[in-house]
């Protein structure tokens, strides 16, 4: 199938020119369409999305095993999850990204700039509180900060993201992207658990703050392109976030598609940790089962799913992305329901992790097709929201359905919503690869 036919219009139906985004193609370019090198545009989009989830590990894992050995209730662990919906929320604001910037520091360099010392300085604030159980509620206030600056940071890196990586690009940047996030999530969830352990509260948020600084001194270093065209109207991205659900299998995949498998993977891994404490896991064995020994598969699988991706396209890769994950649903939630042995806890956490990580990056360079160029932040920002929000969600009831019926109903259910998933998601597959315009399929 050629280019031209695989090309996304608008939508109005009219096919537009800039304004636009269009499926990557089979070319592996050495340059982006911004004028960066390939190399360069994927170390920045990699720096940007570790030092980004370094906070967030911290947050869903470290966080969550040291309040839960705190004696720290399932209910009340819930809320930290449900602060998390912060981050789907974000484009609410997304549109201010896209519209306003400085010309001259760069449109998008100028957020990443702001975020990146927001969350140093978020970081730097944590550190006084050594006993976070005690001062939960201004914990939780300092958690909330960091998500927001995080999640505005998210809309100006992934809008350069789509500015930048195009061709086969596309499909390693996107795994580039997933695999980084793990990487974040390594150091943010294991190491600095582990650095929790042996001295204290204070130096491992200290860690985290000193390898954010890393992160600031990329955008430092980075040289954004002038835009070619000129920011859109705000009234106009506001529109945007409507108009970019009009694209053909745009709605039924971030409406229906992705919630469901995000919901679903969301529900299995919020128990986790607080079954392994419960079971009398240490917590540096949680932290280096489950961000450092789980994260390194799937970091693997990430690079190796972009890879895939650009080779053979986005339809094979998600069915088998999404068959790894429901093998690894199904014998992680028999592993922590059944004593949670170290050796099959830690494959089917493995076997788990490597299946989403290669949904995701299949949902992300898919979501990245239907984004157009001229209103880049909003359009990533609003589909990936969507899925994220139900995640979000998701985990919080997880955890006070754990807290009321048990770990098996909970895991249950998030297998069923698994299933729903993956089911409408061959379908759908099925269907955009027979339509006249199969949009989001190589």
């Amino acid at each position: 199938m050629s280019q031209s036919d695989l090309s996304m219009p608008s939508a109005t139906g009219v096919q537009p020119d800039s304004g636009a985004t269009t499926i990557a193609s089979n070319q592996l370019t050495d340059t982006s369409t911004s004028g960066v090198s390939g190399r360069d545009a994927l170390k920045l989009v990699g720096g940007m999305y570790v030092t980004q989830y370094l906070g967030i590990g911290f947050f869903t894992i470290g966080l969550v095993g040291i309040l839960r050995d705190n004696g720290v209730s399932l209910a009340t662990l819930g809320l930290i999850q449900l602060i998390g919906i912060i981050w789907p929320l974000k484009f609410l604001w997304s549109p201010l990204v896209d519209r306003f910037g400085s010309y001259r520091l760069g449109h998008y360099r100028t957020w990443l700039l702001v975020c990146q010392g927001g969350l140093v300085l978020t970081l730097i604030a944590l550190a006084p509180f050594t006993d976070p159980a005690g001062s939960l509620g201004a914990v939780l206030m300092l958690c909330a900060v960091y998500v927001v600056c995080s999640a505005t940071q998210d809309i100006a890196a992934d809008a350069i993201a789509v500015q930048m990586l195009t061709g086969k690009l596309r499909g390693w940047g996107n795994g580039i992207q997933v695999a980084a996030t793990y990487l974040g999530s390594v150091i943010g969830g294991g190491l600095s658990i582990a650095v929790y352990d042996r001295f204290g509260w204070t130096a491992a948020v200290g860690l985290l703050a000193a390898v954010t600084l890393i992160g600031l001194a990329l955008v430092l270093q980075f040289r954004e392109q002038r835009r070619a065209t000129v920011p859109v109207p705000l009234s106009k991205g506001f529109r945007a976030l409507g108009s970019v659900l009009a694209q053909p299998g745009c709605r039924r995949w971030a409406l229906v598609t992705v919630p469901l498998l995000y919901s679903g993977s969301a529900g299995i891994y919020a128990l986790v940790t607080p079954a392994l404490v419960d079971v009398g896991w240490s917590l540096s064995l949680i932290g280096f089962v489950t961000a450092i020994v789980a994260s390194c598969p799937a970091i693997i699988a990430g690079v190796a799913a972009g890879g895939a991706i650009a080779r053979w396209g986005r339809a094979p890769i998600l069915i088998i992305g999404v068959s790894v994950l429901l093998v690894g649903s199904i014998s992680l939630l028999v592993a922590l329901t059944s004593g949670a042995s170290t050796g099959p806890t830690i494959v089917s956490l493995c076997v788990f992790m490597s299946g989403y990580t290669i949904t995701n990056v299949v949902a992300y360079t898919v979501t990245m097709d239907f984004s157009r160029v001229a209103t880049a932040g909003t359009d990533f920002t609003l589909l990936t929201s969507l899925g994220l929000a139900v995640s979000f969600i998701a985990s919080s009831l997880g955890l006070a359905l754990a807290d009321s019926a048990g770990y098996l109903a909970a895991g249950t259910l998030a297998l069923i919503l698994i299933l729903a998933g993956c089911t409408l998601g061959y379908r759908q597959l099925h269907t955009m690869s027979k339509a006249k315009v199969p949009i989001g399929i190589d």
